[in-house]
């Protein structure tokens, strides 16, 4: 009689499944630009943290809903080397904007790099600084989506702050809202920032929200237009 496999085994199992899954999305998502997938490639070989990277799945939902909501104006609070904005410059016109928020110089190098090889980089306007006092400055500008992927302590200040900025019917999307599972037990900071805001977004009636379970976790909040 066969015992039961150890813990250790079912969670390389698991995680050896969830590889062959990202990948098996990966292979049936739309190709990206290819600049992309270089930005990808040299942010895994020049920077110890390109975990942090969105991704190529990721990447191509931002921008069908930059797409789909007809996006003109996009707001994004943490860039780190710019893939996810670029994703997103993609699919605006070509007189839309992109505001991008980031504080580490070294990243927004990168960033600025790859921006400069492609017309849909001129599209993105970055701003070097504290993401919160850059969004004071916006106070009377509107967009059509926000995207939130900076510290985590503060996603329930950026979204108290974004949510005037986005037009009637427009997006705000939160990456890592499942936190590597951590949401289930918050401990640290960051995961009790979290946690908040999946709370805070939940019971908030001025929007609709579903929580996608790609990658590390995706909310999707669209600002209803009948409040």
């Amino acid at each position: 009689m066969h015992g039961r496999p150890c813990a250790p085994i079912l969670g390389l199992m698991v995680s050896l499944l969830d590889e062959r899954l990202e990948e098996y999305a990966r292979a049936h998502t739309a190709d990206a630009p290819a600049v992309l997938r270089e930005l990808e490639l040299y942010t895994k070989a020049h920077r110890g943290d390109a975990g942090m990277l969105c991704g190529p799945v990721e990447g191509a939902l931002l921008r069908l809903l930059v797409a789909l909501t007809q996006a003109r104006r996009v707001l994004e609070i943490g860039m780190y080397t710019g893939y996810s904005a670029l994703s997103m410059a993609f699919a605006l016109p070509d007189d839309g904007e992109l505001v991008a928020c980031e504080r580490d110089p070294e990243v927004a190098a990168i960033a600025e790099l790859f921006f400069g090889r492609t017309p849909a980089g001129r599209k993105i306007r970055i701003r070097m600084g504290s993401a919160a006092a850059t969004l004071e400055g916006l106070r009377d500008e509107r967009f059509d989506l926000v995207f939130i992927d900076a510290d985590k302590e503060n996603y329930s200040l950026y979204y108290d702050r974004t949510l005037p900025l986005v037009r009637p019917g427009g997006l705000i999307v939160a990456d890592n809202t499942l936190w590597s599972g951590r949401v289930l037990a918050p401990q640290t900071a960051a995961d009790l920032g979290i946690s908040r805001f999946n709370r805070r977004v939940r019971d908030d009636p001025s929007v609709e929200t579903v929580l996608l379970t790609i990658r590390d976790g995706v909310t999707v909040i669209r600002k209803r237009s009948d409040r």
